[in-house]
Formats: structure tokens, C-alpha cells, sequence
């Protein structure tokens, strides 16, 4: 079936874009496959990193299916448009039918866009992975593409109010050589060097980005280890443990 949703959904983007005067600096995208599956996997540091993750992949005239979170498609404006892009639902408490949905896919000769650490790092550095990247990729015989975002947590990201407005932002996405399944050896090895990819794109990113914070104040945006006032690693994952315990009693 063609694709009906998504390239309006591309258009409106990229005129946000230039409304917003964003300062996007695309690298690597020639890595992206013109045809056959793969699988983008990106670190995750905002609620947008999907659409950005996205435009590395459009060089390539390739349409990313994104595996997201059952919530977001239950949503009544959200919900019509995530299927209509055919985007892959994610019922963590059902993940073999999302993680069979993707390989599915992928056998059919789509790109797969996927967040291996499955949820926001507060902290902006590489949280442990989670294994599904390079078990799909493997189970589809595809590869892997390791993908870095960055500039995108100071639009929308976990636990701070949202700056949609915000103009001049440079955004940075860095799309790394392809890891083929079977490589670098047994699932725990493929993920493994898939973070000490991912590590080196994220910090890559980070050495070159164009700006820096205006003021202490202005530095939540950059990790502690840079001088930042984000979270340490180790503080963001009690920041995590805080949220679901409040959201647990809560219910």
C-alpha cells in the first residue's frame, strides 16, 4: 500500500524546521541502505530524537518504521498518524508480538528505527542497552545502523518543560558505519559493540556541537562529566526509580 501519511508528516516537519531556523547538520547518511531491511538504532535524549533520527534516513528515500510505546498510539490525534506512517507498537507487557512485528517487517525490506535503551537518559550519556536491537537484526539477517543524536533534549526532553518555540537550535545527527548480524559474535558481543559505538558517535557529537550553555543556569542540557548540570548517570537512574515508584503508588 503507498505511503499516504508520512510524506505530508515529512513536509510539515521540514517546514517547522525552517520556521524554527534549526541548524541541522546530517553526517553519514550514505550508510543508510537505498533498498533492503535495516535496522536504526539511536541513543535516546528527547521526545523528538524519532523525527530526527528519521531525516538521516532520507537521503536514501527510505521511510522509517519506528517501534514506539503502545500509549503513544492509543492517543487521539498521535494514535492516527503513528499508524498511518505504519509504525510499530510496543506493548512491553506483550514484547514478543512487537519484537516478531519488526522482524517481520524488516524481512520485507523496510528500515526499523529503534531506541536500544528504551527509554529517555537523563543524564544525555549511553544507558545500558537492551538485547532486542541485535536479536531482531540477526532473526531478519539485516543490519545495524548505530545512530547519535544531539541538540534535541534542549527542545523536549524527560522532566523539563517542553521549548517547541525555540529557534537557532543546532541539531546534530550522526549515522555510523553498518554492523552486520553475526560480526561481532553472539547477541550479548553485538550489543555490547553497539554501545561502544554509540558512545563514540554521542561524544563525537557532543566535542563538535557549535554551542554552549549562556549561563550555569543554562547548562541542563549538557552532562555532568562535560560540565553540565544534567544528572550523573548514577542520579538519573534514582531520578527513574523515584518516578515509577510514585507512578506505581499513584495506581
Amino acid at each position: 500500500m503507498p505511503d499516504l501519511v508520512y510524506p505530508p508528516v515529512i513536509a510539515a516537519c521540514k517546514t517547522m524546521f525552517k520556521v524554527l531556523d534549526l541548524r541541522l547538520n546530517v553526517e553519514g547518511s550514505h550508510h543508510v541502505p537505498r533498498t533492503g531491511g535495516a535496522v536504526l538504532a539511536c541513543n535516546h535524549i528527547g521526545y523528538l530524537d524519532f523525527i530526527f533520527c528519521g531525516l538521516g534516513a532520507l537521503d536514501s528515500k527510505r521511510l522509517v518504521r519506528f517501534m514506539a510505546k503502545q500509549e503513544v498510539f492509543a492517543d487521539k490525534i498521535g494514535g492516527p498518524l503513528m499508524r498511518g506512517m505504519k509504525h510499530i507498537p510496543v506493548n512491553r507487557g506483550a514484547g514478543t508480538a512487537s519484537f516478531n512485528a519488526a522482524v517481520d517487517v524488516l524481512k520485507r525490506g523496510e528500515v526499523v528505527g529503534v531506541f536500544p535503551e528504551a527509554t529517555i537518559s537523563r543524564s544525555f550519556t549511553v544507558k545500558d542497552l537492551k538485547s532486542g536491537t541485535a536479536r531482531m537484526a540477526a532473526d531478519a539477517g539485516v543490519p545495524i545502523l548505530p545512530v547519535a543524536v544531539w541538540g534535541t533534549q534542549r527542545l523536549w526532553t524527560k522532566g523539563l518543560p517542553k521549548n517547541l518555540t525555540r529557534r537557532h537550535t543546532p541539531i546534530t545527527i550522526l549515522i555510523g558505519e553498518p554492523m552486520q548480524p553475526g560480526e561481532h559474535g553472539d547477541v550479548a558481543a553485538t550489543t555490547a559493540e553497539l554501545r561502544s559505538r554509540l558512545v563514540a558517535l554521542v561524544a563525537r557529537a557532543q566535542q563538535e556541537y557549535p554551542d554552549k550553555p549562556e549561563s550555569a543556569e543554562d547548562g541542563w542540557w549538557l552532562p555532568a562529566h562535560l560540565g553540565g548540570s544534567a544528572p550523573t548517570p548514577e542520579e538519573a537512574v534514582e531520578l527513574e526509580r523515584e518516578r515509577l515508584r510514585r507512578k506505581k503508588k499513584s495506581n
